[in-house]
């Protein structure tokens, strides 16, 4: 390396031996990462850490190393997480519903990611075949640790804790199908609202499904609505960033209809960029800056080519661009602007 970060044990020749050990490991784009991590490990020893955050600590990075490995071959290939309860019978409609948005997801050339239990995560691997599943599973002393399907599969990985399995949700799922579950499934889907509502995760489509006839999705509804609605917890946007359906069709449509022409985003030099299928004309573009003006801090939304940081990693330099100064708080507003791109 050729200089040390910032982030250091404090003993430069400690610091030093850090850097040999990095260094041995081989050419790496990303050696000063790396090396912060050997750091952390380093400080958690002069910290005197007990044994039990030492646990946490090298579990949780265990794990995440062992999960961005499973999925790193697969990148490019878009996915879905279906969230639900695994005490769905196989019996109850709502198992046949997974089946169903599970199969059409697969047919569309999406993967999908379930929890690798029983119930609606057995559902979506069985509607969507175990080569085109992958399972995120939890290991829980009451409740079976796979499904028949995914057993043997290199695609399955276990956690102990629920917090690295759901960063790796949803770091590795473009879109998300929940159906009705109990205590998880609604944890699962309030921290995935909160991240995409705060930008803390990618800005992606979100349906609740249902049966026909169902009233979990809509009773939910309900309650968000005039508990949360009417005190102003939430933006009156927000309720945007989710499509309640009891139709696979729409569930299906709307997942796979976000990357219409959206492709991804990334902040360049303070600048939000949204990777395009299809660049929108000069008459949709001053469209754009009149219907949302009110997210662009300063500037206005202009056309934008490939910045040094996308050539230098080739980083989906073939893809169409605009760029503006996001406010970053309206990220509901944000997803009505990836939606008026996509009907473009």
């Amino acid at each position: 390396m050729q200089r040390l970060p910032r982030y250091r044990t404090g003993d430069p020749q400690l610091d030093q031996r850090i850097e040999a050990l990095v260094d041995s490991l081989g050419e790496h784009a990303d050696a000063d990462l790396i090396f912060e991590m050997i750091v952390s490990a380093a400080r958690l020893a002069h910290d005197s850490a007990n044994r039990g955050d030492l646990k946490i600590a090298n579990a949780a990075l265990k794990e995440m190393r062992h999960a961005f490995d499973v999925f790193s071959p697969y990148y490019s290939t878009r996915k879905a997480a279906i969230f639900g309860s695994a005490r769905t019978k196989r019996d109850d409609p709502l198992y046949a519903q997974t089946e169903r948005v599970a199969r059409q997801l697969a047919d569309r050339e999406w993967m999908v990611i379930t929890g690798a239990g029983p119930g609606i995560m057995e559902a979506g691997i069985g509607g969507a075949g175990a080569d085109n599943s992958f399972g995120a599973g939890i290991k829980l002393p009451f409740e079976a640790a796979t499904t028949q399907f995914l057993a043997d599969d290199p695609k399955l990985v276990m956690f102990r804790y629920f917090f690295t399995r759901k960063v790796t949700f949803i770091k590795e799922a473009d879109g998300f199908i929940c159906l009705p579950g109990g205590f998880g499934t609604l944890d699962e889907a309030f921290e995935l609202l909160t991240l995409v509502q705060t930008g803390k995760a990618q800005p992606g489509p979100i349906v609740l499904l249902d049966v026909p006839g169902g009233t979990y999705w809509t009773s939910w509804l309900d309650f968000v609505q005039r508990e949360l609605g009417t005190r102003n917890y939430i933006g009156r946007h927000d309720l945007d960033l989710v499509t309640i359906t009891d139709d696979c069709d729409v569930a299906v449509n709307t997942v796979c209809g976000f990357f219409a022409n959206f492709h991804s985003q990334r902040y360049v030099d303070g600048d939000l960029v949204l990777r395009l299928q299809r660049a929108p004309s000069v008459d949709s573009l001053h469209s754009l800056n009149t219907e949302f003006a009110d997210i662009v801090a300063k500037g206005s939304i202009e056309r934008a080519a490939p910045s040094k940081a996308e050539l230098a990693e080739q980083d989906a330099v073939d893809l169409a661009r605009i760029k503006f100064r996001f406010d970053r708080r309206s990220q509901a507003r944000l997803r009505q602007l990836i939606d008026t791109l996509n009907r473009q």
